[in-house]
């Protein structure tokens, strides 16, 4: 596999139709810089809006993987994005001028050939590789879908199919060598839908573009001609339609003995495409298909992000820990004697966190609550709570240095007993919801397993230099100054 980002040489164009929305686009690929990534460009759209080809701007799954920021759209992207990854492109700006690529004969292999023709050009940058060292799997009971990955130090793929349909039977394939096996023996293997499906997805509005010469339609049920004229005048084939003899209708050939499967693992890869970067990982798929395939491209996707987290602050590899209080110090702006987390031992992107705090006789607090009885504040487990939350809300924030997390409420906070000098506080937040700069968290502290405070928080996330102006020139604190509602501890 590659070392070194790479993009293409020459803009090269295609133009056709669309296989779901049946309208004619040309389509544009286009060399980029380094670290940009891939990009679709709308460029029938006033101001040209660009929509990066990733997991979180997915919005529809119907027989394809549709992406969209704003008004911009483009449907069916999943063929495109497998030509790409197999080509091992990091940078790319595909421009559109309708919002679906053209569907060539269903499969990657007319975009594979447009890009070799347009060359390859090597770039400075290392490429971003997400390195899979743990086990993560997807499961679906109901669609019996199974998807995992797997350490390992290339890119393989497994596919495995069945849908209890005798016209296909069960079927698998495996990607073992991307440089010496994609472009000739999975870039070519075309879509497919099961005959019985065809009038229900064109009274859906999909498949408006497909025709025989850019889909394989599976025979699994007999009809005699007046259906098979009713059924042709409908979809508006005007070429003649047999049943055929080798379970594809008219007879078209298969181009591998297990095609579908193929097909299945060319789907696979442009879905995980969508997670953005390269992947070193085994991947095995059962039954996968376009809902599965991007719920999984999520999880790998948050798996990135938490990586890249934890590898811009924490410097040091230390078993057990994902934050040390070095790192901790480089995301919170709080210090001595504020800073009331030592370390975060869990950390799931937009989910869950959890903090540790040593309570010892030496923190300054204790002199004076209680003078001979010491007990930790109350507003001060909620302030630890408060920062180990503020590190959850790290996803999606560039400079967190730059932002300060104030409380707006704090609601049914509850303290079920003290908590005293050579205790170890663990808080976990867990993330209820966000919507922009507003978070809603649900806070508890536990020692040795027991829960001893617990609440509700919703916090805002303030500019520090808005924050400044409104405060006079002061900060540090995450909590709310002019809050009236922290409750304190007696």
């Amino acid at each position: 596999m590659l070392v070194q980002q790479r993009t293409i040489k020459h803009p090269v164009s295609m133009s056709g139709t669309g296989l779901h929305t049946g309208n004619i686009a040309t389509m544009t690929f286009k060399p980029a810089p380094e670290n940009y990534g891939i990009r679709f460009r709308r460029i029938d759209l006033g101001g040209s809006p660009e929509v990066p080809a990733d997991v979180d701007h997915v919005v529809d799954i119907s027989r394809g993987t549709t992406i969209e920021v704003g008004d911009a759209r483009v449907h069916t992207v999943e063929h495109v994005m497998a030509a790409i990854v197999g080509l091992q492109i990091d940078n790319i700006l595909i421009e559109l001028d309708a919002n679906e690529p053209p569907v060539g004969d269903g499969s990657a292999k007319p975009y594979v050939e447009v890009l070799l023709r347009a060359g390859f050009e090597m770039q400075e940058a290392a490429k971003d590789y997400l390195i899979i060292d743990q086990t993560v799997h997807y499961h679906n009971e109901e669609k019996k879908v199974d998807i995992v990955a797997l350490p390992t130090d290339d890119y393989r793929i497994t596919v495995m199919v069945d849908y209890n349909n005798p016209a296909l039977g069960s079927q698998h394939t495996g990607l073992f060598n991307l440089e010496k096996e994609f472009v000739t023996e999975f870039a070519p293997c075309r879509t497919f839908c099961f005959l019985h499906e065809v009038e229900l997805l064109h009274e859906a509005g999909l498949i408006r573009g497909g025709n025989l010469d850019n889909a394989i339609v599976i025979v699994d049920r007999k009809l005699d001609d007046a259906e098979i004229k009713r059924i042709s005048v409908k979809l508006g084939i005007k070429d003649a339609v047999i049943l055929g003899s080798n379970g594809v209708l008219n007879d078209r050939p298969l181009r591998f003995p297990n095609e579908p499967a193929r097909h299945k693992l060319l789907d696979l890869m442009g879905d995980l495409a969508l997670i953005g970067v390269p992947l070193k990982a085994q991947i095995l798929a059962a039954r996968p298909g376009h809902a599965s395939n991007i719920e999984f491209a999520r999880m790998i996707r948050k798996l990135y992000q938490k990586k890249k987290i934890i590898r811009k602050y924490q410097h040091e590899r230390k078993e057990g820990v994902v934050f040390d209080i070095n790192a901790i110090k480089r995301i919170l702006p709080h210090r001595y004697p504020f800073l009331l987390i030592d370390k975060i031992i869990d950390f799931r992107i937009d989910e869950k966190i959890v903090g540790v705090k040593n309570v010892t006789i030496n923190e300054p607090f204790f002199e004076g609550h209680f003078p001979g009885q010491p007990v930790m504040p109350g507003v001060l487990i909620l302030e630890g709570m408060a920062q180990t939350g503020g590190i959850l809300l790290l996803n999606g924030i560039e400079n967190p240095g730059d932002l300060l997390v104030y409380f707006m409420s704090i609601n049914n906070a509850k303290f079920r007993r003290p908590v005293l000098p050579g205790d170890q506080l663990v808080f976990e937040l867990t993330l209820i919801s966000r919507k922009s700069k507003i978070c809603q968290m649900k806070g508890m502290a536990f020692v040795d397993g027991t829960l001893v405070a617990e609440a509700e928080m919703m916090a805002s996330l303030v500019p520090r230099n808005a924050a400044q102006q409104k405060t006079g020139g002061e900060s540090g604190s995450s909590s709310n100054p002019l809050s009236r509602s922290t409750p304190t501890m007696n």
